[in-house]
């Protein structure tokens, strides 16, 4: 009994010898053999092919899922660590909500008391019309884009064209089918706005840059970087409080704001009807050519015609 393993490795060893010997050669002669049949019958490599590639599939597949398992109890382990950084995050931004909550409705109830007392007279529902951005005028010295809204949808001149974060600028072409707007950086914009925190008055004046400048403040006026800029609704064409954009710098040049919306991927906008007629002026078709600067192309056009 204890001399077969002996025996055995003694009949092993010539055996292993000889494949060790010959193996290399085997294998190159076994892969010519494989590319002369594979030149030979194309058809029949590909069925061997697949037939092993069918028959490895599931070994593969049983060998990926233990993989896979423990890659999701490695990811799973790694949210349940953070889970409760988030927890704590949301917790402490429940509480901060709650505070907010309960200011604004302390506000909300005292202004209601506020507007009792001075019989304030709330601003009409606004009537919107919603469209698309379908070209732009791309040119240094006009900002403006084409609305694929006109007339026939309830647009006209003087509308004030908002986004989902702020201010875009004002109607002032309307045809049948579509409407120009003059957007807030064109250099013949105009907008009458506010400091939101100090409510210092001021116009907002485009410059065809990404910012605008602010002229008009008064000399005491407190304004400083970060500072919200939000239209004041002075001269009746504008409803007040949309965002317009925020302080970029103040310095001996003069108050710079960089706008709430981001041109470059402007699609949807939203036109607002307060029915309002501005003051400015004496009649309602004279404010509608007056309180907006035309732009100069659509000038140019018009003189054409």
């Amino acid at each position: 009994m204890a001399r077969r393993p002996a025996s055995f490795s003694r009949v092993a060893q010539p055996v292993r010898s000889i494949w060790h010997r010959f193996a290399f050669g085997l294998l190159i002669t076994a892969a010519f053999a494989l590319m002369l049949v594979g030149k030979a019958d194309i058809l029949l490599i590909e069925r061997a092919r697949v037939t092993v590639g069918d028959a490895v599939t599931p070994i593969l597949e049983a060998l990926s899922e233990p993989a896979a398992t423990v890659s999701q109890a490695i990811q799973r382990t790694q949210d349940f660590m953070q889970l409760h950084d988030k927890l704590v995050a949301l917790e402490a931004e429940n509480a901060r909500l709650r505070n907010w909550r309960e200011v604004a409705q302390r506000l909300d109830a005292e202004n209601l008391a506020l507007r009792r007392i001075a019989a304030f007279v709330p601003p009409p529902n606004a009537r919107f019309v919603s469209g698309r951005i379908i070209a732009d005028s791309g040119g240094p010295f006009v900002h403006s884009a084409l609305l694929n809204v006109g007339e026939r949808h309830g647009v006209r001149r003087g509308l004030a064209v908002v986004s989902d974060t702020g201010f875009v600028g004002s109607i002032v072409e309307v045809g049948q089918r579509h409407s120009r707007v003059l957007l807030i950086t064109d250099l013949n914009s105009q907008v009458p706005v506010l400091v939101e925190q100090t409510r210092d008055p001021a116009v907002a004046i485009g410059q065809n840059t990404d910012r605008l400048k602010l002229q008009y403040l008064p000399q005491n006026a407190d304004v400083s970087p970060g500072d919200r800029i939000v239209t004041s609704g002075h001269g009746g064409m504008f409803p007040a409080g949309l965002a317009l954009g925020v302080v970029t710098s103040v310095s001996d040049r003069g108050v710079t704001m960089k706008p709430t919306v981001d041109y470059a991927r402007l699609e949807y906008v939203r036109l607002l009807d307060y029915n309002l007629e501005g003051v400015v002026g004496g009649t309602k078709a004279a404010n509608r050519h007056t309180v907006l600067p035309i732009a100069p192309e659509d000038r140019a056009g018009r003189q054409s015609r």
